[in-house]
């Protein structure tokens, strides 16, 4: 029979439509149309008898695994692999403050979680959910949404581990901003109880509006974070002239050609020898490929002008990342980041937590798509490349992109970014985990804040030991380091 021949059976009266076979990929159908489910083992009820097993209260244990590297080996383990000459600003950068070490040391707390309680429960991970990693960015009308934003190390795992580590990430900045030590509590405790409350909201509602929850506009209030109002539209003030025009218009210059360049500006900023920059733009073919097909045809108005390598992050110098200058036919600019995909420093450990380590064909791939399966709303031009045999992910730079620094809050904020965070990260997770059988875990009551919290105040001062080890390391001249770049 030819595909045109194909038809739906009828629906019969008797038989209430279900001669429609079970589609692969589906749920399977029950009386009243809904998916078939044991009543006995609902998602919800699942969720409780996890409790049985791994009790809320467990999770504010702190046990590290036996053979823990010291903070300086963790380091240096982690910066194999990287450009030798950029390692001591990494680490001068995480030397900088406690906070600064945690967001470089993914790797490291992904090990000391191993000794920590898990559910069994997974979910697509952010990986890195430290509360910097949460910001504004554009969507394809120019529009500001707000979400996580950066997904270097993303890999399906345990569900606790972001959370774990978004709530300790609350108490560091707190102690960073010069909040006292009820203060920087209250924000991991407020973090994970949004997370909680979230999550039992996105349970009781339809699929579909509960993928689609907490609309941006709405975020303030569903969690009563009106102390960040100022705060949030400053940013958003700052974000919306974030752009690739104005990047292009302080990094680049005038050529005799009328075409534009790159102007070097050390060690942040420099142009590269012109075979590692035809590398770079031979890559963005086969990145296209990795494109939805609506979107090839924008980037056919654009030209490739230059290309320029650019130092980011705290977690990521080291790695190798490009700027690309495009120009279209009125010479507007638009600016690709062009970052090398390395793997997630998560994925060693997962087996200890009970979870696969899958086959990962390209680095690039894992980070786009566990960013598409976060985000409520992901980059047009999300993509990954390769060049020189390395995976890279390709996005927009400066794509209207607006942080909070969480080290800067007023006392009064810190518990508000906590909870807008906790229900940010609770919508992402959502969307892989079944919202019911977290629910139906993380319960009504806060024992799982109270938990959470203590946990988290206890890695925190683990992490200021880290910090402290490390600052000997550089001072002693073990481990070298640039500082205050």
């Amino acid at each position: 029979m030819s595909e045109a021949e194909v038809t739906v059976p009828a629906r019969s009266a008797a038989a209430g439509g279900a001669r429609i076979p079970v589609v692969p990929g589906f749920a399977r159908r029950a009386a009243g149309g809904r998916p078939a489910e044991d009543p006995g083992r609902s998602p919800k009820a699942a969720g409780k008898a996890l409790r049985h097993q791994v009790p809320r209260s467990a999770h504010r244990s702190l046990v590290l695994p036996a053979g823990r590297p010291d903070a300086v080996q963790a380091v240096e383990e982690s910066n194999r692999g990287r450009v030798p000459a950029l390692t001591p600003i990494r680490v001068g950068r995480m030397a900088a403050t406690p906070f600064a070490f945690l967001r470089g040391s993914a790797g490291l707390m992904a090990h000391d979680l191993t000794g920590t309680p898990v559910t069994g429960v997974g979910a697509q991970l952010c990986g890195d959910a430290h509360a910097a990693n949460f910001g504004l960015y554009g969507d394809a009308r120019g529009n500001l949404v707000i979400d996580l934003n950066d997904f270097d190390e993303t890999v399906f795992g345990p569900w606790e581990w972001d959370l774990k580590r978004l709530a300790t990430s609350l108490v560091l900045a707190g102690r960073e901003a010069g909040a006292d030590e009820d203060t920087c509590r209250q924000g991991a405790y407020d973090t994970v109880g949004a997370y909680r409350r979230t999550m039992r909201l996105l349970a009781g509602l339809p699929a579909l509006d509960a993928w689609n929850a907490i609309a941006d506009e709405e975020l303030v209030s569903h969690t009563d974070a009106r102390d960040l109002l100022g705060t949030l539209e400053r940013v958003s003030a700052k974000a919306r002239n974030n752009t690739s025009a104005r990047f292009a218009a302080r990094s680049t210059e005038e050529c005799e050609d009328g075409g534009r360049r790159f102007i070097d500006a050390p060690p942040v900023l420099r142009r590269v020898p012109d075979a590692e920059a035809a590398a770079v733009a031979a890559g963005l073919e086969g990145y296209l490929s990795t494109l939805s097909e609506d979107r090839t045809p924008l980037l056919a108005r654009y030209a490739i002008h230059d290309v320029a390598f650019r130092v980011v992050g705290t977690g990521s110098v080291g790695t190798r990342s490009y700027v690309v200058l495009l120009l279209d036919h009125r010479g507007e600019p638009l600016v690709l980041q062009v970052k090398e995909a390395r793997p997630s420093a998560l994925s060693p450990y997962l087996p200890q937590a009970g979870f696969e380590v899958p086959e990962v064909a390209h680095e690039g791939r894992r980070v786009v798509l566990g960013q598409k399966r976060m985000q409520v709303v992901s980059d047009i031009l999300l993509g990954w490349a390769e060049v020189e045999g390395r995976p890279f992910q390709v996005r927009q730079f400066r794509n209207r992109k607006g942080s909070v620094d969480p080290t800067a809050l007023a006392a009064d904020q810190v518990d508000d970014y906590g909870r807008m965070t906790g229900a940010l990260l609770a919508r992402a997770h959502a969307h892989s985990a079944d919202p019911r059988l977290l629910a139906g875990y993380c319960g009504k009551n806060a024992e799982l804040d109270d938990a959470v919290a203590d946990f988290a105040v206890l890695y925190a001062d683990r992490t200021e030991a880290d910090h402290a080890e490390l600052v000997r390391a550089v001072r002693s001249g073990r481990t070298a380091a640039e500082l205050g770049v």
